[in-house]
């Protein structure tokens, strides 16, 4: 039995700010749907068209949107980082963690990653105690490329070579100075394409194929 799509969950999409709407065939619209689509713009998208989220290349600038996100390990590193970027003029959009009180990385990992992935931030930023568990968590998601870097050759490399669209860093494993020197790194070093794009495409593949599975 095929699944109903109604004029609520049209407006809903448009209230959430959502430009496109995917559908299988195993979704059907209303008529009053398909009005609401016509007269607000929305792009509709069938699955088998839509193609994974593959990144950024371009360089950063004052305009970005950067999604920041932390378990409480790295909560008070991600409030300095916070005003690092302001002063830059970055514009933020911060997921949590809000206090020093225990969550569980794998939700601030998701939720800079949503913010990725539907476009509403250009790139992320992940802190916990070593950098490892969120980039894990990350790089489950196809279109992720989630880069642990610890040190400013490994962030330089992150963006040149992989085109990462997140970094993480541990917040537990390296002085906040580090940390900001690496974070510019990072800010100002830009994806070189050309052979590095072709292992990129490679990694696109693996992706896609999951996927249909």
């Amino acid at each position: 039995m095929k699944k109903v799509i109604t004029e609520t969950e049209i407006l809903k999409l448009i209230k959430d700010g959502k430009k496109e709407l995917i559908l299988s065939q195993e979704f059907i619209l209303t008529p009053l749907a398909k009005d609401r689509i016509y007269h607000s713009g929305i792009k509709i998208v069938q699955e088998s068209e839509k193609k994974i989220y593959t990144g950024i290349s371009k360089s950063f600038s004052k305009n970005s949107k950067i999604a920041i996100g932390s378990d409480h390990t790295g909560y008070k590193v991600k409030e300095i980082l916070k005003e690092f970027l302001k002063a830059k003029e970055y514009q933020i959009l911060d997921v949590g963690a809000f206090s020093e009180k225990a969550v569980d990385y794998p939700d601030s990992a998701i939720a800079v990653v949503q913010k990725v992935l539907s476009l509403e931030a250009d790139f992320g930023i992940l802190l916990d105690a070593t950098g490892i568990p969120s980039a894990i968590t990350a790089n489950k998601f196809a279109g992720i490329r989630a880069a642990t870097c610890y040190n400013e050759f490994s962030a330089r490399s992150g963006r040149e070579h992989n085109n990462a669209n997140i970094i993480v860093m541990g917040a537990k494993t390296l002085g906040e100075e580090t940390i900001k020197g690496i974070l510019n790194t990072w800010l100002v070093s830009e994806f070189l394409g050309e052979r590095h794009q072709k292992r990129l495409d490679k990694i696109t593949a693996i992706e896609e194929k999951l996927i249909k599975k």
